[in-house]
């Protein structure tokens, strides 16, 4: 089996009871995620979260704290992330390291990524988060948020 791990750095932005969410164009369909994604080599994750929210958003962020690290492992045959897929179609064994900030919006205007991983964001009452299309981060990132575990781990 193939190993492939991806790390990214994302941004929990939270204002008014509303949190900024990104929707992901995958290959089975669109989820609703934080904005943020791959850090380039070289890259530091803070910069990354920075980046990617602009990317994807269209604001500028200030980070305000490390909330922690979030991870996932999955397997994938022949469908799936295509990163984590052998062109052979060997089976992957996929790890996601997601590194997850706290951020405070300072700028810019909310509008959509061109040609991007993503194709909308909105800001969301987090009353209603629980009804979306979602990736499992958005609920992971929101629980750290919330309890902000010393540990930067909430289970």
């Amino acid at each position: 089996m193939k190993r492939s791990m991806r790390v990214a750095a994302y941004a929990v932005c939270v204002e008014e009871e509303k949190v900024l969410l990104a929707r992901w164009v995958g290959r089975t369909g669109k989820k609703w995620t934080l904005p943020g994604g791959g850090i380039d080599h070289g890259e530091d994750p803070l910069d990354a979260a920075v980046r990617e929210v602009a990317e994807e958003t269209g604001y500028q962020v200030e980070i305000e704290a490390l909330l922690g690290i979030d991870t996932v492992r999955r397997t994938f045959l022949r469908t799936g992330l295509r990163k984590a897929l052998s062109r052979d179609g060997v089976a992957t064994d996929w790890h996601g390291l997601r590194v997850v900030y706290s951020g405070r919006i300072t700028g810019g205007e909310l509008r959509f990524e061109e040609n991007g991983s993503t194709d909308m964001a909105a800001w969301v009452d987090l009353s209603e988060v629980g009804t979306l299309d979602r990736t499992d981060l958005v609920d992971a990132a929101l629980r750290l948020s919330r309890l902000r575990p010393p540990t930067g781990r909430a289970g």
